[in-house]
């Protein structure tokens, strides 16, 4: 704190304002670590669906490990820490194998190698295609990064492959228009998305001539991947696959408005799509084999909109390409960084509900005595805080010192009663 207060030329704050700052810190960090404490390890709970992850370059310098959030403060402090915000389907590695002699204070029993985690260069501590640090020590201004929902790695707006970073949906303040996005070496994988109507992607130039091309590039060749056993009938019986792109284009704007309102849209297009099945799983929302298609498109960014993984087709067909592919997270609703921040802020008012009762439950359990001295030490504090501003010169800010020196005067007065 002493830097906050005893700098001339430092902009002066007032109580107000650096309470609003720590509570926005507190909330920043609650988001990132998921409402966890850092009082117990995770590795009892397996691979966990999202959780905040560090790396130890002190520990495992080769940067193959990842340690949870209890982990990276008792077993760890004081070594050289990489925050990697969070992953996904991982396990604590603290203590295992890659750790050699070192052992986990907290939890020692472990297994030898965790071989479901996966690792990129985020854990030697670089990021992007560029493959620098964050925060960059030789950079002039440290710029926001933005993480990619499927490979999870993190890139500079100028290292996205675009033409000009204007082509990123922001609105006019600069705010991102996106909900997720999709780096361009993954939109290979995720070229599928293309045959989707255009409401799944955020408003922007992404959404126009180079959208519609590639659509048309996978319309020209899902004539010759086509399954050899329709998943839906009524998905094959016409002979061009524009027909059946047709129906799932002329859907786009219920689709568009039930994502913006948060709907389950697929189940009411399949129906309409494949009116003689019940099964969800046994209708394809595109009409395209995409298990056998393998289409050459030129890779691009993509930027998708809230809801967008709700529109995504849950086939047959679908589901073994999404599993190929290891991308079938991409149907958790548990997966995204918004439902993991949104259940952060539930256990953040929890926990602070359950302060603000335990609290009043100490407060009631005092005797009528000690309630007394409470609320007067109470009023004391506020007495002095009052003469204390009061008297000092307005045209000076108030220092470290004088914080320092006025809670001194509190205890001494304290000292002097008892």
């Amino acid at each position: 704190m002493d830097g906050a207060f005893d700098e001339e030329g430092e902009p002066a704050v007032t109580i107000g304002e650096y309470l609003d700052e720590v509570e926005e810190r507190e909330l920043e960090a609650d988001l990132v670590l998921g409402g966890d404490e850092g009082k117990e390890c995770t590795f009892s709970k397996g691979y966990m669906k999202r959780q905040a992850i560090f790396s130890c370059l002190t520990c495992t310098p080769e940067g193959n490990a990842g340690v949870c959030t209890a982990c990276s403060l008792s077993c760890h402090d004081g070594h050289q820490i990489v925050e990697l915000w969070t992953k996904r389907n991982f396990r604590c590695d603290c203590g295992n194998s890659k750790f050699g002699e070192f052992y986990c204070k907290i939890c020692p029993n472990r297994d030898v190698e965790n071989a479901g985690n996966s690792y990129n260069h985020n854990f030697k501590g670089s990021y992007c295609t560029c493959g620098r640090p964050y925060p960059d020590p030789d950079a002039e201004e440290q710029v926001e990064m933005i993480q990619c929902c499927l490979c999870e790695d993190w890139f500079h707006e100028e290292h996205l492959g675009l033409e000009s970073s204007t082509e990123i949906p922001k609105d006019e303040e600069g705010e991102p228009m996106y909900d997720e996005f999709i780096c361009k070496a993954c939109s290979e994988v995720c070229f599928f998305l293309k045959l989707y109507p255009e409401d799944i992607w955020a408003a922007g130039k992404q959404t126009d001539a180079t959208v519609q091309k590639d659509k048309a590039v996978l319309e020209d060749m899902s004539s010759t991947h086509r399954p050899e056993k329709p998943v839906c009938e009524t998905s094959y019986n016409s002979p061009k696959i524009d027909e059946v792109q047709a129906t799932v284009d002329s859907k786009s704007t219920s689709l568009g408005k039930s994502l913006s309102q948060g709907k389950n849209i697929s189940s009411s297009i399949v129906s309409n799509h494949c009116p003689k099945s019940t099964n969800l799983h046994d209708n394809c929302l595109l009409g395209v084999n995409i298990v056998d298609a393998s289409p050459v498109l030129p890779n691009r960014p993509m930027f998708l909109s809230k809801n967008w993984r709700d529109a995504l087709c849950k086939c047959n067909n679908c589901l073994e390409f999404y599993n190929q592919k290891h991308i079938a997270f991409l149907l958790d609703k548990e997966d995204s960084i918004a439902e993991y921040e949104q259940m952060a802020k539930l256990k953040r008012e929890e926990k602070l509900q359950q302060q603000e009762g335990a609290e009043l439950s100490f407060f009631s359990k005092l005797g009528h005595v000690e309630k007394v001295e409470i609320l007067k030490g109470i009023e004391e504090m506020k007495d002095g805080l009052r003469a204390f501003l009061e008297s000092a010169d307005s045209s000076k800010p108030i220092t470290a010192a004088d914080v320092h020196q006025f809670f001194d005067e509190i205890k001494n007065k304290r000292r002097r009663v008892q």
